[in-house]
């Protein structure tokens, strides 16, 4: 069966990185578009990027220039590099398998139980 499990997640102060980690089983990764979404406190889900199986990613306007998605099939993990964090970055990120990505959007997500950032000084 599908597992994605999140990690990396924590406390950053603004203008710090982080790194998180999607490791996945159940199902083979390369063949599978791989999403991530956000969800801030007291606001909806939003997708954030997609990966491609060909590694072809898309950033929503927000994270464009600051965060960078990468995939490796042979550890059939995805991650999600974020620079230069904002405030309004914290929330609760997860990664998903998706049927496809067109730009950042991620079709037919399935869900992992994501991992929490939170950005504040």
């Amino acid at each position: 069966q599908f597992a994605l499990v999140e990690s990396g997640g924590g406390l950053a102060q603004p203008g710090g990185s982080l790194r998180l980690s999607c490791a996945t089983s159940g199902f083979t990764m390369n063949t599978y578009a791989m999403g991530w979404f956000r969800q801030a406190p007291g606001k909806e889900r939003e997708g954030v990027s997609c990966i491609s199986s060909r590694a072809t990613t898309g950033y929503t306007d927000s994270v464009k220039a600051r965060f960078i998605m990468s995939r490796d099939n042979d550890k059939s993990t995805v991650y999600l590099q974020m620079n230069s964090l904002k405030p309004e970055d914290t929330g609760v990120y997860t990664c998903a398998a998706c049927s496809g990505c067109s730009g950042y959007v991620c079709y037919e997500p399935y869900w992992g139980q994501g991992t929490l950032v939170t950005v504040s000084s």
